[in-house]
């Protein structure tokens, strides 16, 4: 026979678990109750920063809560990364963050947190094509000419980037991996000062994003050869894919939201669904238009996982090959 003290024990330690539960439930069904921090890994005023706050403009509608850009930037994103990885899992700490996610494991001896454990998957929400662009003086005038100077020139033709592991790096690494080519990196700290070389005649080429790369074009400070994405854009339909030269290539950054691993299953889909609803508003499609930006149609947790894992993956080889490091 169980003491009248330990029955009452029991009853009150079921009654607070039973509390416990409600409150939590609770609160996923009161979900937001305040602002969200969608943390940035880049300085205010970059093209992710740029769509991050039309992004946050956005969701806070759908959401029915303030979405407030939060930038944290440092050490090639890690810094506002491993921010969100240790934030409490309460979907009130998101992350947006680009390719630089899925390449800094190749790039990186150590990380301050897993790249794919530490995070849930919220959904990707858009992809960014390049514009490979040459410097006037160059003397091939298309694309299939182009890879042939490379060809010809290895290990004398420069290029310039936003940095070791940004997305022009990338796109140029891919290219050399994939063409048999050696064109040589020149890093800068950002796109401005590498496409300013570029103009002035310091490096040769350069893959940058296709807002600022096609705004130098119309300019004619530049001359564009080809763009990055599997298709041709439809910015620019007469200008070939680099993939009708060199089969296989593909490259581009995207934009994609992470909340802390262990949010719960309830908040994810919250997110995840209004996420999607955001993407479809006119406002935010219009901007993403502006910006060369092509918006996910149905971003999902599911679809995110797979597309970072493949990223991972098709990074690797060419960070390893490009002997890729971080400084």
């Amino acid at each position: 026979m169980i003491p009248p003290i330990s029955r009452l024990a029991a009853a009150l330690g079921l009654g607070l678990a039973l509390l416990g539960a409600a409150a939590g439930a609770a609160a996923q069904t009161d979900y937001p109750a305040r602002p969200v921090r969608l943390v940035v890994p880049y300085a205010a005023g970059g093209p992710t920063d740029t769509f991050a706050r039309s992004l946050a403009a956005s969701w806070s509608r759908q959401l029915k809560a303030q979405v407030v850009v939060e930038n944290r930037t440092g050490a090639g994103t890690i810094v506002g990364t491993e921010y969100v990885s240790k934030a409490a899992p309460d979907g009130y700490t998101l992350l947006l963050t680009t390719v630089a996610h899925a390449v800094n494991p190749s790039i990186h001896a150590t990380l301050p947190y897993r790249t794919i454990e530490d995070f849930a998957p919220v959904g990707l929400a858009a992809r960014a094509p390049l514009v490979l662009v040459v410097n006037k003086s160059v003397p091939a005038q298309t694309l299939g000419e182009f890879i042939a100077y490379l060809k010809a020139h290895p290990g004398k033709v420069n290029y310039s980037s936003a940095g070791v592991g940004s997305a022009p790096h990338l796109g140029a690494e891919l290219l050399n991996y994939k063409a048999g080519t050696r064109a040589v990196h020149v890093p800068y700290r950002g796109s401005a000062p590498a496409m300013a070389d570029l103009i002035g005649g310091h490096v040769e080429f350069m893959l940058d994003s296709a807002p600022t790369g096609l705004a130098q074009v119309r300019s004619g400070t530049v001359r564009l050869l080809a763009t990055s994405m599997s298709k041709r854009l439809s910015q620019t339909p007469d200008t070939p894919a680099i993939a009708d030269v060199v089969p296989g290539y593909e490259a581009y950054t995207w934009n994609a939201v992470f909340a802390p691993a262990k949010t719960s299953p309830e908040i994810i889909r919250k997110l995840s669904e209004t996420l999607a609803q955001t993407l479809q508003e006119p406002a935010l499609q219009a901007k993403a238009n502006e910006l060369g930006l092509i918006l996910e149609p149905k971003p999902t947790p599911e679809a995110l996982e797979k597309f970072l894992r493949a990223e991972i993956a098709k990074w690797k080889p060419v960070a390893a090959a490009a002997n890729m490091k971080s400084d």
